[in-house]
């Protein structure tokens, strides 16, 4: 699967879950989906990482180019 189209749906489904806890009225119901929240985050993080991970590689790759 694409790790953008992972990413923008994490994302997205992160929003929805946000404004969902917005809404919440009880203290357990908020307490779920801070946990839910905490996953989603945790899941993008790992992607965002790799991202972060793949440029450091792109950029010396840059450096080793003759003009």
């Amino acid at each position: 699967m694409d790790p953008e189209k992972i990413m923008d749906d994490l994302s997205k489904e992160l929003n929805v879950t946000l404004k969902a806890m917005a809404k919440a009225k009880d203290v357990n119901e908020k307490e779920v989906y801070s946990r839910i929240i905490k996953n989603l985050c945790e899941s993008l993080g790992v992607f965002l990482k790799l991202a972060s991970e793949m440029m450091q590689y792109d950029d010396e790759g840059s450096e080793d180019i003759p003009l």
